[in-house]
């Protein structure tokens, strides 16, 4: 059996294959990496049990990749901080800049990047 590479959660994640959250599940799966969804009512996604709220994730997850509004993300921090991934994901359009301050301030490394492209070139573990 081969080792899991990552959990990461995927917020904002959709059933919709079109929508680059989609294909960021697949990718990751593809990759050796635990996919766990965030939607609020789809119950799998490529195969991995999606929850409907953050909040729903337990223990340690290594990677929070966000595609959701700074909207959206600032109402999420309270359970950001309280999940403390090792890493947070700012995908294009999601950045937030107060959150991520915030979530640097209690020792969550946040990263602005695509986590496409981040997979795609080999650079999702070292980012």
């Amino acid at each position: 059996m081969t080792k899991v590479k990552q959990r990461v959660v995927i917020v904002g994640a959709s059933p919709k294959p079109e929508r680059y959250s989609n294909r960021a599940v697949a990718l990751l799966i593809e990759n050796g990496h635990e996919a766990i969804p965030v939607h609020p009512t789809a119950t799998t996604i490529h195969g991995a049990h999606a929850v409907p709220h953050l909040s729903d994730v337990r223990d340690h997850v290594d990677t929070v990749t966000l595609y959701v509004s700074p909207t959206i993300s600032s109402s999420l921090e309270k359970e950001l901080l309280t999940l403390h991934p090792d890493r947070v994901i700012f995908n294009p359009d999601s950045e937030n800049e107060t959150l991520r301050r915030n979530l640097e301030s209690h020792g969550i490394r946040t990263v602005e990047a695509c986590t496409l492209v981040l997979l795609k070139t080999n650079q999702f573990d070292e980012a």
